[in-house]
């Protein structure tokens, strides 16, 4: 099994946005989840191959979600927490991903 650093209906190419971007390698409904785009490990936080690249728009078509991983009892564990990429309206094949940034300045 071949490592793939991007869900399969994406790929990256150039973007009119900045340098690199992520592009859907198909049509994608409203509600796709695709995955991880950053991990908060205490103070420290981690990018993903899909956090790297997906660039920045004042009116994304997608926007992350925070998950928090939780013990059983509910309460928050070793304080991690995630980000996950969510489509919020229909993304064309060709058409590029976009976030609100929210982490860095732009």
């Amino acid at each position: 099994m071949l490592y793939k650093p991007l869900p399969d209906k994406l790929k990256l190419g150039p973007s009119k946005i900045h340098g690199v971007g992520v592009f859907a390698a198909e049509d994608i409904e409203k509600g796709h989840n695709f995955g991880m785009t950053h991990l908060k490990l205490g103070e420290k936080l981690i990018r993903t191959p899909l956090g790297g690249f997906i660039n920045h728009a004042d009116d994304p078509n997608c926007v992350k979600t925070k998950l928090r991983f939780t013990t059983e009892n509910g309460s928050t564990k070793h304080g991690y927490i995630f980000w996950n990429l969510v489509v919020i309206e229909d993304i064309k094949k060709g058409e590029e991903l976009t976030v609100k940034y929210t982490f860095y300045n732009v």
